[in-house]
């Protein structure tokens, strides 16, 4: 059966001399494997296509036998070029990957995910990285998991409970215009750091702060 969808690169690894396996994160199925047969040929038809966090249109033939599914066809959408000039905004990518590759489970449909990372991609400043970006990634991550923090109940001043509530809820234009002082980010590091290990059990390697 031949499947069509557009997906989100979250990671590539060699199958074999001349192969490709890469990871998709996609609306409709949720997050699937591919094999790219020939992908790593000088003239393969894949080349230029497959690089992390590419947005891509894609098909590919699913298997019968196992959850690694054939690429046929990829139309690249975007690039997300921030990504290739600052290695500071790559790792915070790589660690909000983690983070959803953590809490969801393959061949599931993920429409809220693949938003959710799609749009804090799309928003990342063309500079350097903002400490303040993976923070807010987790917190829109943890109300998609019904998790979101009980600020009732939060150990936070009341500036920061208030910036929580921005967070959470303001779409990403918005969110580009919030300062926070130092002290105030480090107070939403280590609440959330406690709150993701209390919930999750474990935090990916790669986070900022």
């Amino acid at each position: 059966m031949i499947e069509s969808a557009t997906g989100l690169i979250l990671r590539t690894r060699p199958l074999t001399d001349t192969s490709l396996i890469v990871h998709w994160l996609t609306p409709n199925f949720g997050r699937v494997a591919t094999v790219a047969k020939g992908a790593r040929r000088p003239k393969s038809p894949f080349g230029g296509k497959l690089d992390l966090f590419y947005l891509c249109d894609l098909s590919f033939s699913r298997s019968r036998r196992s959850e690694l599914h054939t690429l046929r066809e990829v139309a690249l959408r975007e690039t997300h070029g921030v990504l290739r000039h600052e290695l500071g905004c790559l790792r915070q990518a790589c660690y909000c990957a983690a983070l959803i590759e953590q809490v969801t489970e393959t061949e599931t449909p993920l429409p809220a995910f693949f938003d959710l990372m799609t749009g804090w991609l799309a928003h990342l400043p063309p500079g350097a990285p903002q400490s303040l970006n993976p923070f807010v990634f987790e917190l829109k991550l943890l109300k998609e998991l019904g998790l979101a923090p009980d600020l009732t109940r939060a150990s936070l001043a009341p500036g920061t409970k208030e910036i929580v509530r921005r967070l959470q809820d303001s779409d990403w234009a918005a969110l580009g215009r919030l300062c926070l002082s130092p002290g105030q980010l480090e107070e939403l590091r280590r609440f959330l750091h406690g709150f993701l290990i209390y919930h999750l059990g474990r935090i990916p390697p790669g986070r900022t702060g």
